[in-house]
C-alpha cells in the first residue's frame, strides 16, 4: 500500500470512529425517550393535565398541581436569577480586568461545579430555617442560585463576541459607556443571551435535590409561594418511590412531560442561535 492509500485508510478509520462516538453519545438520550414514551405516553390525557392527585391507593388523578407549581417556582427563579446573571455577565465582559469581575468569574466557575444538593442545603439554612417552614419561594431562590453563574458565563461569552469596532463607533458618536453597552452591545448579542437564558431555565427545571430541602412538595393545588408547593421533579421522585402501581404510572408520565419541557426549551435555544447566525449572514 502506497502512502496515499495509507492516508485514505487512516482517514476512513478515524471518520468511522467518530461516527461510532456520535452514536454512543446520542444512544442514551434515544433510549431514555423511547422508554419514557413507551411507559408514560399511555397515561397522558386531559385528566392528567387538569386534575390533582387522588387519595393514595385509588386510581386516576393528575399532576395539575405540579405543573402550576413548576411554572411558578421556575418562573420566579427566572425573575430573580436572569437580571442578576445578565447584568453581572455584561459587567465581567465590559470590564474584564476589574477586581470585582475577576472575583465574580471565579465564583461563577466554582458555583457551576457545586452539586445542586449543596445549594439546596444552603437555601434551607438561609431561608427555610429562618422562616420555620418550607415554601415555593425558597425553592425559587435555590434554583436562582444555580441559574446565576450559568447565565453570567454565557452572557459574558456572548458580549465578548461583539466586535470592538461597534463599541468604538458608538463612543465616537458621543454615546456614554453605559449606553453603548446597553443599546449597542447587548442589542447585538441579544439572541445569544436569550439562548443562554433558555438553556439555564431548562437546566433548573429538572432539578429535584434543591426543591426537596425548600419547596418540599404538596398533594394539593397551591399558588402561594410562601407555602410548600409541588413541582414536576418532586412528583416524579415521590411517585417513583411510592408503593402503588398507579403512582409508578403517573411518575413515568410526569417524567415524560418534564423531559418534553426541557426539549422544547432546548429547541427554542437552538432556534435563537440559528437566527443569530442567520442575521450575521
Amino acid at each position: 500500500m502506497n502512502r496515499l492509500g495509507w492516508r485514505r485508510w487512516k482517514s476512513r478509520v478515524m471518520v468511522g470512529l467518530m461516527m461510532v462516538a456520535v452514536v454512543v453519545a446520542v444512544a442514551p438520550l434515544v433510549m431514555i425517550l423511547a422508554t419514557l414514551v413507551a411507559r408514560g405516553a399511555g397515561s397522558l390525557n386531559l385528566a392528567f393535565f387538569t386534575q390533582i392527585p387522588v387519595p393514595a391507593g385509588e386510581t386516576g388523578g393528575g399532576v395539575a398541581h405540579a405543573i402550576v407549581g413548576t411554572l411558578l417556582i421556575v418562573g420566579t427563579a427566572a425573575l430573580l436569577g436572569l437580571p442578576i446573571g445578565i447584568g453581572a455577565g455584561i459587567y465581567c465582559a465590559e470590564y474584564p480586568t476589574a477586581r470585582l469581575a475577576v472575583v465574580a468569574r471565579f465564583v461563577a466557575d466554582v458555583m457551576n461545579g457545586t452539586p445542586s444538593i449543596v445549594v439546596g442545603v444552603f437555601a434551607w439554612t438561609l431561608i427555610v430555617d429562618v422562616q420555620k417552614h418550607f415554601s415555593g419561594l425558597a425553592g425559587s431562590a435555590a434554583l436562582a442560585m444555580l441559574m446565576v453563574p450559568m447565565v453570567l458565563r454565557t452572557t459574558e461569552e456572548m458580549v465578548r463576541l461583539v466586535p470592538h469596532s461597534l463599541r468604538e463607533a458608538a463612543l465616537a458618536l458621543g454615546y456614554p459607556r453605559w449606553r453603548t453597552s446597553l443599546s449597542v452591545v447587548v442589542r447585538t448579542c441579544l439572541p445569544g443571551i436569550v439562548t443562554g437564558s433558555l438553556l439555564a431555565i431548562a437546566r433548573i427545571a429538572g432539578e429535584t435535590a434543591p426543591l426537596l430541602f425548600t419547596a418540599l412538595g404538596s398533594q394539593f393545588m397551591s399558588r402561594d409561594l410562601d407555602q410548600p408547593m409541588a413541582a414536576l421533579p418532586l412528583t416524579v421522585f415521590t411517585y417513583a418511590t411510592g408503593p402503588y402501581d398507579d403512582w409508578h404510572r403517573i411518575a413515568w408520565a410526569t417524567a415524560l412531560v418534564l423531559i418534553l419541557v426541557v426539549l422544547v426549551l432546548s429547541l427554542l435555544a437552538r432556534l435563537a442561535t440559528r437566527q443569530r447566525f442567520g442575521s450575521r449572514g
